[in-house]
């Protein structure tokens, strides 16, 4: 499973339970001919806007390049990851300062952290349906891992479930209402995928080590949608992973057949065969990395893993030997943080 560990979140950092395809096929005599349209269903694969498609754009974001799907005026990342354009640029943003200089007022993508004290606070939308698959998905995270779902009573930052056309969620705690966006097709499972997002996880097909245990089938793939199987590292970032290889049974793992265009599959095993998708329930992968992400007790967050990669005051950095490090214009440098601001060590 892969994580990235957050004091403010990457929240880079939604999908629809049955997503559709059409393709279409000639069929009838000569002279009458007929159009049948043969729809290819992919019941777990994420989609924000399942019937819409984006031009497809870089930003940056938290100091890294992100490829991301414009629709109806959002980001969409990986099909349903929402990135807060608020917080995004279409050229690079100085995210770290020099000693003595004085940062701008305005800085691009420094409103994100972990849900504090392990408490995600949650309010659900008078006109969404079947409310009781959100209740289901929130005992089951409560029951697995260590984080605790409270229903909102003023807190400024808080998940707000609500109908859309897919399903959809920011990653890790973006501040202010945030929406998780549920179609009536999405199911309880899915709900738990989404909250996954939301609490800060990242699709499981795109971990660096993929290549290990997957194959990407790139002619099986809806044309102008390839970029959303790039690896993490691809896109500039990757750390430590909490599970020693690919966890199939993860439920932030892409279906075989996510955006294929052909009915074929797009990620194969290594030896050709596919393999069953589910979104039933966290995976023991899931559930270790969470907890290790949000430990019990009084067990500070802050405690930093060296190797992995954190999103702090809106810059993805790197722990190393128990110092910060950013990948810049000049490459690897170290970083100190001051008041809320980057510096250059």
């Amino acid at each position: 499973m892969r994580k990235l560990k957050f004091i403010f979140v990457l929240p880079v950092l939604a999908f629809l339970a049955c997503s559709e395809d059409p393709v279409t096929d000639q069929i009838g005599t000569e002279n009458e001919p007929q159009t049948q349209t043969v729809t290819f269903q992919d019941d777990l694969t994420e989609m924000a806007f399942p019937d819409s498609k984006g031009a497809e754009t870089e930003i940056y974001y938290t100091g890294i390049k992100l490829p991301v799907e414009d629709i109806d005026g959002k980001y969409v990342y990986q099909g349903d990851i929402i990135i807060p354009k608020s917080e995004t640029s279409k050229s690079p943003v100085k995210l770290v300062y020099e000693e003595g200089e004085t940062p701008s007022e305005k800085s691009v993508g420094r409103t994100s952290a972990y849900w504090t004290d392990n408490t995600v606070y949650y309010e659900i939308d008078g006109s969404l349906p079947d409310k009781n698959r959100v209740y289901d998905a929130i005992s089951h995270w409560e029951a697995n891992t260590n984080l605790e779902f409270v229903k909102r009573s003023g807190q400024s930052n808080y998940i707000y479930f609500t109908p859309g056309s897919g399903c959809s969620s920011y990653v890790g705690m973006v501040g202010g209402k945030q929406n998780i966006t549920l179609a009536d097709a999405c199911s309880t499972g899915n709900t738990i995928h989404e909250i996954g997002h939301a609490v800060g996880l990242w699709h499981e097909q795109s971990r660096v080590d993929r290549d290990n245990h997957i194959t990407i089938n790139f002619n099986n793939i809806q044309s102008g949608r390839e970029y959303n199987f790039k690896t993490y590292a691809a896109t500039g970032y990757d750390g430590k992973e909490f599970t020693t290889s690919l966890d199939f049974g993860s439920i932030m793992m892409y279906s075989a057949y996510a955006f294929s265009s052909n009915g074929q599959p797009t990620i194969t095993k290594k030896d050709g065969s596919t393999y069953s998708t589910q979104r039933s329930a966290l995976s023991s992968g899931d559930i270790q990395g969470v907890n290790s992400m949000y430990p019990a007790g009084t067990e500070a967050v802050s405690n930093y893993i060296n190797g992995e990669y954190y999103t702090i005051s809106g810059l993805t950095v790197l722990r190393y030997s128990d110092a910060w490090f950013y990948y810049g214009p000049f490459g690897w440098r170290e970083v100190k943080l001051y008041n809320g601001y980057w510096y250059w060590a």
